[in-house]
């Protein structure tokens, strides 16, 4: 009984000074600008946000890392599916974490899709989606 007490409060003691490590958090992407439903002039700026992941260049293929990618009226790309290269799938493989986005006048879906240095992407759960209308 007294060890199953000591270890108990060991156990807590150790909690509660932080000597455990913390669990990792998800990993996550995020439009940082602009907000969903914005009404935006062309060209604006697009800022790209990841946590729980580094952002390292194309060809750089070190475990929970990778790059973005921009879908323009385009859903999220199923995980281990490369992503396309044309006009509608802008690549960042420089690790680029924003850019200036010129779109002609109308309404727009933007996906943003995180992908490995393979250009694979990491699926829906590291995606984001917003729309915007360009004025």
């Amino acid at each position: 009984m007294k060890s199953r007490i000591f270890s108990l409060l060991f156990s807590a003691a150790v909690l509660s000074a932080g000597l455990l490590p913390q669990m990792a958090q998800a990993a996550s992407v995020s439009f940082i600008e602009p907000a969903d439903g914005a009404v935006v002039s062309s060209p604006f700026t697009v800022k790209f946000g990841v946590s729980g992941m580094e952002v390292k260049p194309a060809g750089d293929m070190t475990p929970n890392t990778g790059h973005h990618h921009l879908l323009i009226n385009e859903d999220s790309i199923p995980a281990g599916q490369s992503i396309p290269v044309d006009e509608k799938h802008i690549h960042f493989g420089k690790g680029q974490t924003e850019t200036l986005l010129t779109l002609p006048p109308g309404k727009y879906k933007l996906t943003m899709q995180f992908a490995n240095g393979a250009h694979q992407s990491y699926g829906p759960e590291l995606s984001k989606t917003i729309n915007v209308t360009v004025k």
